[in-house]
């Protein structure tokens, strides 16, 4: 009898030392279980999104399109109103003068590559032929039917069924591209007009350091995306003036084009500038021989070092302070989700994400929206 008490005894000495549920859940093992298990939530969260997001690229592109434009103009738009501008009217001479330089930009560079098409044909077949011939007698030696079987199966892809359903496809796409350049004007203009009311209303159910919080995000996400846009435009600037130059003084057909190129690449960073002067190379070596060729590879190093070295650590220090490789996998990224447009857009929004990240929880609250801003 006295056996059998002292193992019960023992048995619920042993169950009392079993842990339970609560001991489980907050030890160190559980404690690392229960973050692992918010980190997938949030990824799984984040995952959502995204992929709501690529699903309606239609609208979430111009949107974006149109907050980065916008943020670069807030200056002007400011200003005109410190003036006594209406709204509306600085709101539509803002849109409408960018959109008569970005009209003139794009003139002139229609009219250049009318001016310089049949040479830049004539000199492209001399290239090709010329590069032909180093194929089949230069130092690598390509035999004459290899050659002709890669032009057949070119030709040959062209006629087929597939390249006419890429056309169809093709034409569906410019018509999506339409659409979303006439969307992201609008919304620009509305952008341009009530930015603020805009974000105001959302920060209408905030209070106390929400409120204060929310006002903040609004402000630096202005002043980032602002910041950015208009020093990538001056690096491109003078990316595009140094290599145009260069091409005029070479007389490498359509220069101006490849400037404008050049200027449009440079809003990708570490490699849109950089493939872009190789693009003017490549023209370069069909229409005037391998020693412009290299020269204009010359100037394109030339300038993207400077630029690198000198301009660009002046001009962008404040509004992208974030580490090369950071841009590298945020371009990588972009590219996945959204092709060169997700290129483009990827790193603004990076460098929104990091600065927003680093004032969240500053103390103290950003001012009202400017009084003129509510005229």
């Amino acid at each position: 009898m006295a056996m059998k008490k002292k193992s019960s005894a023992e048995a619920s000495g042993s169950d009392s030392k079993r842990p339970g549920i609560h001991d489980l859940w907050t030890d160190r093992l559980g404690a690392w279980s229960i973050r692992a298990l918010q980190v997938l939530l949030l990824l799984t969260l984040v995952s959502v999104v995204v992929f709501a997001l690529t699903q309606v690229k239609l609208v979430v592109i111009p949107v974006l399109i149109a907050l980065i434009f916008a943020a670069a103009a807030s200056p002007i738009v400011v200003w005109m109103r410190s003036r006594g501008v209406g709204r509306a009217l600085s709101a539509w001479i803002t849109l409408l003068g960018g959109i008569v330089v970005l009209g003139g930009l794009v003139t002139a560079i229609v009219f250049a590559v009318e001016d310089q098409w049949s040479k830049l044909s004539d000199s492209a077949v001399e290239g090709f032929e010329q590069l032909k011939s180093f194929a089949l007698d230069g130092p690598f030696a390509i035999d004459q039917a290899a050659l002709d079987d890669a032009w057949n199966a070119v030709i040959d892809f062209v006629t087929s069924a597939t390249f006419g359903l890429g056309a169809i496809q093709g034409v569906s796409t410019a018509a999506q591209v339409v659409t979303g350049i006439l969307l992201g004007v609008v919304i620009l203009f509305f952008f341009l007009k009530d930015g603020d009311r805009i974000w105001a209303f959302f920060l209408l159910p905030m209070t106390g350091e929400r409120l204060s919080r929310g006002r903040r995000i609004g402000h630096t996400a202005v002043r980032t995306l602002g910041g950015y846009v208009r020093g990538t435009a001056t690096v491109a600037a003078v990316d595009a003036l140094g290599i145009g130059i260069g091409l005029a003084i070479l007389q490498v057909p359509l220069a101006l084009p490849l400037a404008v190129i050049v200027f449009l690449g440079a809003f990708i960073p570490l490699v849109g500038a950089t493939v872009a002067g190789i693009l003017a190379a490549v023209v370069a070596l069909v229409t005037n021989g391998w020693v412009v060729a290299l020269i204009v590879l010359g100037i394109v190093v030339l300038v993207n070092q400077l630029e690198g070295n000198l301009l660009q650590p002046v001009v962008m220090a404040q509004s992208l302070s974030i580490h090369p490789l950071v841009i590298l996998v945020a371009l990588t990224a972009g590219t996945i989700l959204g092709g060169i447009v997700g290129a483009i857009l990827a790193v603004p929004i990076a460098a929104v994400g990091w600065a927003i990240f680093k004032t969240w929880n500053e103390k103290g609250d950003m001012p009202n929206p400017d009084p003129v801003a509510s005229k």
